[in-house]
């Protein structure tokens, strides 16, 4: 299972966990291991063709969109890190 770093901003959908496992080959399965592990989550992440385009996701550090997006393989040795984007500031 790979080791999934959960933001502070997602921590109420994990119950307060900084980070969870997840169980997959690829990023797509691991993602629903997790929305099965925490519901919530989907609603956050997740649009009808993927992730959001406000999430950003990084497998070992890098970002999976400049590798196979939810199609990346991942391993039980993975940490994979989910940022969703965060605006705000004054005008």
């Amino acid at each position: 299972m790979a080791t999934v770093q959960i933001p502070p901003v997602l921590r109420q959908a994990t119950g307060g966990a900084k980070s969870v496992t997840a169980d997959g080959t690829d990023l797509g399965s691991m993602l629903r291991d997790l929305y099965t592990q925490f519901p919530q989550l989907r609603t956050q992440l997740r649009v009808e063709s993927g992730l959001s385009n406000f999430v950003n996701v990084y497998l070992n550090g890098e970002d999976v969109r400049t590798l196979r997006g939810i199609d990346t393989s991942v391993s039980d040795a993975d940490t994979v890190i989910i940022l969703p984007a965060m605006a705000g500031g004054t005008a």
